[in-house]
């Protein structure tokens, strides 16, 4: 079976075309070989690809993922858990795939079923292992549900495998070594990039058909940068943020933070001809790919990059159906202030003054064994209880952070964002929705809101995963009188930790603090 699947792994990465899955599945986690810039390396890979395989599905639909752990390289984690980022997993909080606050990893040469619903969602997700730095070494992937009662459904053509847009950073080391400050080598934009000094790598290449319209779905699976996305001579009208339907928006280009989701109609009304792609980093170089017309040579695109003039503003964006009126109202009932800063001798990240780590059990196990306390749960310091069914206000102080700006996802939620990065102005009318928050530089207090309704442990975090991992991270207990009699853990769940337990522990250290 493992000999199979090595090779079917290398048939998969050598593969151009997008590879579809969902929504009940098997789902092999392994290590391979791979070259996406040119550059080999081992890999923790989703299904034997980089990105993982699309995972899909329609409203509604029950996912059952069986994840296959097959890790056996250890200069990388050998256990691995997946997060299946933007899902509220209401009522299924074990299926979070959150390593140590709803599970224990997942050891190789064991098996787990994620079984979950979407239930009324709809939209761009993703996947990616939530345990330590592992997603940094491959294992994400995009995840779509469908929606057959889609309003803007009239308004694009095509929606499919060929129409996802990934980007991500690639590391020529194990995620382990990755120094803080680490530059990434090269930027892969659907798994294909190329580094400084490297060979000439092929291009990514998007095709379309001219005059037909295109619903993209662009997803930052980034560990580390955001990136300013356009493509020469071509507008976008952005019509969803994070699985949640805006009205509609023109842009000419989109900086798109850690783990945030666009999708956004591209109309192919251009000249016939090739067109270059741009997906421009906040650290690292630039990188490219080609939007391709039907009919156009196979050749590089002329240079026609221009200035964008119509970029991307947060506060310009506003949801298709008004926000829950609870979440406007004049005043919130628990307000809490995140500071964010660094210990000086670690230069680890702190959030009001504590360091997250993570407790050696599970907080969700925690919280069903009856600690009901903040003082009770660990990791100490790092807990916060929040009442159910009440709003809640977050704001962040990044001014003594380094690194900034940070993107914040909080798990179980999407939230509305009163004030955005860069302004000074509170929206109490119709603010964005969405689950990934751009926290701003020095002198922004950007501000969020959201309702307690649903009831267990969820992480609210620092996407950029290095500083997640140095402790960049809290978590909200949330209504958790209510989460036993609505969350009964299996017994494969159960079993999780106890193998895990048995292991040999993997200890690799902090980076030191260049």
């Amino acid at each position: 079976m493992f000999q199979r699947y090595v090779f079917l792994c290398f048939l998969a990465i050598h593969q151009s075309y997008a590879v579809t899955i969902g929504p009940v599945t098997d789902l092999v986690v392994a290590n391979a070989q791979v070259s996406p810039d040119g550059f080999t390396k081992s890999a923790v890979l989703a299904g034997g690809t980089l990105p993982g395989p699309t995972i899909t599905g329609q409203k509604g639909d029950a996912f059952e993922i069986n994840v296959m752990n097959y890790l056996n390289d250890d200069t990388m984690l050998l256990g691995t858990s997946i997060h299946w980022h933007g899902l509220f997993q209401h009522h299924t909080t074990q299926m979070d795939g959150t390593a140590f606050v709803t599970q224990c990893p997942l050891a190789p040469g064991h098996s787990f079923l994620y079984n979950f619903t979407g239930a009324d969602q709809v939209g761009t997700y993703w996947y990616h292992s939530h345990y330590g730095v592992q997603y940094c070494d491959g294992l994400r992937g995009p995840m779509i549900i469908y929606d057959p009662n889609d309003p803007y459904r009239s308004s694009y053509d095509i929606d499919d495998e060929s129409s996802v847009i990934t980007l991500m950073d690639w590391y020529h080391v194990p995620s382990p070594q990755v120094q803080r400050q680490a530059v990434p080598d090269s930027v892969l934009i659907n798994g294909i990039g190329r580094y400084q000094g490297g060979p000439d790598m092929p291009y990514a290449v998007i095709d379309v058909q001219p005059f037909k319209r295109y619903r993209f779905r662009l997803l930052n699976m980034a560990c580390k940068p955001n990136y300013i996305f356009s493509i020469d001579n071509h507008n976008f009208t952005i019509i969803e943020v994070d699985g949640q339907y805006v009205k509609p928006l023109v842009v000419d280009s989109i900086q798109i933070y850690a783990a945030q989701r666009y999708s956004f109609i591209l109309e192919a009304n251009q000249p016939v001809d090739n067109y270059w792609v741009h997906a421009d980093p906040n650290t690292g170089t630039n990188a490219t790919a080609i939007l391709r017309y039907a009919g156009s040579p196979t050749v590089d695109p002329q240079n026609r990059t221009t200035p964008n003039s119509l970029a991307l503003n947060e506060t310009d964006l506003h949801p298709l159906y008004p926000a829950p009126p609870i979440l406007l109202q004049e005043d919130a009932d628990v307000k809490l202030n995140l500071v964010l800063g660094t210990n000086a001798s670690s230069f680890n990240f702190l959030i009001n003054d504590v360091q997250y780590t993570s407790p050696s059990i599970p907080v969700l196990l925690q919280l069903l064994s009856g600690d009901m306390t903040a003082s009770e749960l660990a990791p100490n310091g790092s807990v916060y209880i929040l009442p159910g069914n009440r709003v809640i206000e977050i704001s962040w102080n990044p001014d003594n952070s380094p690194g900034r700006p940070h993107p914040f996802h909080l798990h179980g939620h999407t939230f509305a964002v009163i004030r955005s990065a860069g302004s000074t102005s509170y929206n109490y009318v119709n603010p964005v929705i969405r689950d990934t928050v751009n926290t701003g530089d020095a002198g922004d207090y950007v501000t969020i809101r959201f309702v307690t309704d649903n009831p267990g442990p969820w992480l609210l975090h620092c996407h950029i995963n290095w500083h997640l991992n140095t402790g960049m991270a809290v978590v909200f207990a949330e209504a958790v009188q209510d989460l036993a009699p609505t969350e009964s853990l299996s017994n494969s769940s159960k079993q999780l930790c106890p193998i895990f337990d048995s292991l040999p522990q993997q200890n690799f250290p902090m980076p030191p603090p260049n």
